[in-house]
């Protein structure tokens, strides 16, 4: 789950600038829509079965390694031009595209590692406060909660003088609402697969007496 959360986020990064029409209305959502709910879910799942403290941990890893490849990614975009006429159209499609990583991964960086701490701590408190009962209804507030704070932190960073600051809030709002849907549609998936987990490795963890600071990494 984790290795899966963390590829999801980082592929997402790839995918943030391509924007798209939805069904011919005048709206439009970010390609990383495709991606990025999952890494909610899978938050959601690793939060339910194994805890805040492995969340946080998980959480951490995303943001380092997430922070590795959009280093890389600006530090390829600085490479000399080829030597080759005709591959430099290339280097500049591939510069063009992967110049905003840097941008876009730190931005993501700060805004997944806000609201997924959000949305785990959420999952968490819940968990302990309903005796471990309605996960469906907790998966949903809690990744609501990541959401909506992830979005706002975000999308009008990433888009600032692409699109106005009205549109950006737009958008926002709008990936909150696809990205729910999404977790809604799959809710029956993930519910069955958190079960099964459960049942194979015989755990179930209930986050009583813990601390939720997020910089206590080396609490696991």
């Amino acid at each position: 789950m984790a290795v899966t959360l963390i590829v999801c986020l980082i592929t997402s990064n790839f995918f943030v600038p391509r924007l798209w029409q939805v069904a011919g209305l005048p709206l439009q959502l970010s390609g990383a829509v495709l991606l990025f709910p999952v890494s909610y879910i899978l938050n959601d799942c690793i939060t339910e079965v194994y805890g805040y403290r492995k969340a946080r941990m998980v959480i951490w890893l995303a943001f380092l390694l997430s922070l590795f490849v959009s280093l890389m990614a600006q530090l390829v975009c600085w490479l000399p031009a080829p030597l080759q006429e005709n591959s430099r159209p290339i280097a500049e499609s591939f510069n063009s595209l992967f110049a905003m990583v840097p941008k876009t991964a730190v931005t993501s960086l700060v805004a997944f590692f806000c609201g997924s701490t959000v949305n785990a701590w959420i999952m968490s408190r819940m968990k302990v406060s309903s005796q471990g009962r309605a996960f469906g209804l907790r998966a949903i507030l809690s990744s609501l909660g990541g959401e909506i704070l992830d979005s706002a932190i975000f999308f009008p960073i990433v888009f600032w003088g692409i699109l106005s600051l009205p549109e950006a809030l737009k958008l926002a709002a709008l990936q909150v609402c696809a990205k729910i849907l999404y977790e809604i549609i799959v809710l029956p998936f993930t519910t069955w697969f958190v079960g099964h987990v459960k049942r194979v490795e015989e755990i179930d963890t209930f986050d009583e007496n813990i601390s939720y600071n997020p910089f206590r990494i080396k609490d696991i």
